[in-house]
Formats: structure tokens, C-alpha cells, sequence
């Protein structure tokens, strides 16, 4: 035969558990003036960012719309910018390659304006966040110039006399 009587806290409330446990009730242990919290963990609120930080952050970024509009204007216009950049290369000759010149500079300036705007939405974001941002419009900056650099060396590596300056140069 088995033994068919309760085992210790099988039928007993939590009440008498304690009781039977040598503990003080419930109603000992949690004094009144204590405010009862919520068991769900709470979220802080985010940390706003520094006055440092956000100034910094919307002065580079003002800096660079300066830059994006004055650079993508002469972009558009890229002839003179690939003759001034011959010249300081020490290259003679003129930029001829008019068509490529064209379409590739007006990629860049397309890629100015965006590179730009996707730099401010991300910094306008981690600002709302209170991330630390300063160096989101460098970073940005950097990235937007080397593609928009990689579009302006295409046409000149189609140019003749960039072709004859790079000859020249191997030999």
C-alpha cells in the first residue's frame, strides 16, 4: 500500500507555506509605503546627445550642402574642372573627351546630392536617437567624394592626352 497522505504544501496556500516555513506573512513584508513596480522591464528613455555633438554635427553637414551644391554646379560643367586638373597634373593638352565628360560629371553631381542627403537622414536619425553623430558627415563626406572621384576618372582615362601623358610616364 502506498501512502496517500499530502505531501508538505500539496493543499496548503502560499499563506500557510510561509506559515509552516517560519516566515512572516505576506502582508509583514511588503510595507505599504513602497510603491509596487511593474515586472516589465522598464526602457530608459534615450540619452540626448551633447550641445557639442549636435552643433558639430549640423555645422559639418551645412559645410557639406555648401560643398555639394558649389562642387556639383562645376561638375556639371566638367570641362574646365578636368583642364584645371590636368594643368596641376602638369599634363599638356587640353580635355577633349566632351561627350564622356558630360554624362560621367553629371553622375557625380548626382551622386554629390545624394550621398549628401543620405548622410544628413542618418545623422538627422542618430541625433533623434541621442547617439553620438559628429563623425557620421566625415564618414559620409569621405565615401561621397571617392565615388564622385571614381566618376570624374572615368572620362579622363578616355581623354587622349591624359592617355599620351600616362604613355609618356611608362616609358
Amino acid at each position: 500500500m502506498t501512502d496517500q497522505r499530502p505531501r508538505y504544501g500539496e493543499f496548503a496556500t502560499p499563506e500557510e507555506q510561509r506559515e509552516a516555513a517560519g516566515l512572516p506573512p505576506v502582508v509583514e513584508v511588503v510595507s505599504p509605503s513602497a510603491p509596487v513596480s511593474d515586472p516589465a522591464p522598464a526602457v530608459p528613455a534615450p540619452a540626448r546627445p551633447s550641445s557639442v555633438d549636435r552643433f558639430a554635427t549640423i555645422a559639418l553637414l551645412a559645410y557639406g550642402l555648401v560643398n555639394v551644391v558649389v562642387t556639383g554646379l562645376s561638375y556639371l560643367d566638367i570641362v574646365p574642372v578636368m583642364n584645371q586638373t590636368m594643368t596641376m597634373l602638369g599634363i599638356d593638352g587640353e580635355f577633349t573627351n566632351y561627350a564622356a565628360g558630360r554624362l560621367w560629371g553629371t553622375i557625380a553631381a548626382i551622386v554629390l546630392a545624394v550621398g549628401w542627403c543620405v548622410t544628413a537622414a542618418l545623422s538627422i536619425r542618430r541625433l533623434r536617437r541621442g547617439r553620438l553623430t559628429w563623425w557620421l558627415p566625415i564618414v559620409g563626406a569621405v565615401v561621397t567624394i571617392a565615388i564622385a572621384a571614381f566618376c570624374l576618372v572615368v572620362p579622363m582615362m578616355g581623354d587622349p592626352a591624359f592617355i599620351a601623358y600616362l604613355d609618356q610616364a611608362a616609358r
